[in-house]
């Protein structure tokens, strides 16, 4: 499938600006995960994408392959965050075949609508596992070369542009509350928290770690299944100040933008890429379906 540059990155940006770069990114075979590995890869990077559906996962890279001539992308599936078995392996399949981690994206998550009352024990264990276990366990063991990455761009062998870049994909919930959303707001705290502590530890490595934050973004697998936003277009946006949702290009550009030079000295930030939302968005999704009535009802199904 091809993608016009307008449709997934600023051309504020240099075609070469990530070159010799090599990218990893769990969640890659998600919408807004691939957008984000796609600017990278169009802007020079090669890279390497993990999902759990092995298909998908491949198909996913092979688009992403033709962005640029001579882009080299690895799409490993069957890859379970939660294991790090699987990731282990996976991350030294990347570095033999790629040459190093330079950039990493943390981006595996999980979500489903559920009030406290019907979300099960099982559920909740899920969630915080697949966010918060596997955004830990991707840190843990890219971290070795993520610092590596960072000595050889010092030396001078590391192409263009920074090395030991992280970027954790959170959300925007957890700053108010969000209704049916108390697995994935405690899980997203709680990834934030590991972005931050992993900023303070390995800063004087050279190594960074922000988040970004996204809000609702229209036409991913996200929206699809926590709004209505397919069946009520002409309402579309309208509580977010900016009158639209977000795109997959604006998280690929504040993407590009933490992993670029003009980023070097932000460290332990969070990036809200949601045209304002969530200041006005608290009590629930965009879904034609209001607080309290989204919760009074019990019936997610229309939400």
């Amino acid at each position: 499938m091809s993608y016009p540059k307008a449709d997934f990155v600023s051309s504020a940006w240099k075609d070469d600006l990530f070159r010799k770069k090599v990218v990893f990114c769990t969640g890659g075979n998600g919408t807004i995960c691939s957008a984000q590995v796609r600017a990278l890869v169009y802007l020079g990077a090669d890279a390497c994408i993990v999902g759990r559906n092995e298909q998908k996962t491949k198909n996913i890279a092979k688009e992403l392959s033709e962005v640029r001539t001579n882009a080299r992308v690895l799409g490993i599936g069957g890859v379970d965050v939660r294991q790090p078995r699987l990731l282990q392996t996976a991350i030294d399949r990347c570095v033999e075949e790629l040459g190093g981690i330079d950039l990493l994206i943390v981006g595996a998550a999980g979500n489903f609508l559920a009030s406290i009352e019907d979300l099960s024990p099982n559920a909740f264990k899920t969630v915080i596992d697949i966010d918060t276990l596997g955004s830990y366990n991707t840190v843990k063991l890219t971290l070795p070369h993520l610092v590596k990455s960072v000595q050889m761009q010092e030396a001078g062998n590391r192409g263009v542009g920074p090395s030991g870049r992280v970027i954790f994909v959170s959300a925007t919930m957890h700053y108010t509350g969000y209704p049916l959303q108390a697995h994935v707001s405690a899980a997203k705290a709680a990834v934030d928290a590991i972005a931050v502590n992993f900023a303070l530890e390995y800063g004087p490595f050279g190594v960074t770690s922000n988040i970004i934050s996204p809000g609702p973004i229209g036409g991913t697998e996200g929206m699809r299944k926590l709004s209505m936003i397919e069946k009520i277009k002409e309402k579309e946006g309208r509580r977010v100040p900016l009158q639209r949702y977000g795109s997959v290009k604006d998280i690929a550009d504040a993407t590009v933008y933490l992993f670029s030079d003009a980023a070097n000295y932000v460290n332990g930030e969070v990036l809200v890429v949601d045209g304002g939302a969530w200041r006005v968005l608290a009590t629930g999704p965009d879904s034609g379906i209001q607080y309290p009535e989204n919760v009074l009802t019990r019936n997610t199904s229309k939400i």
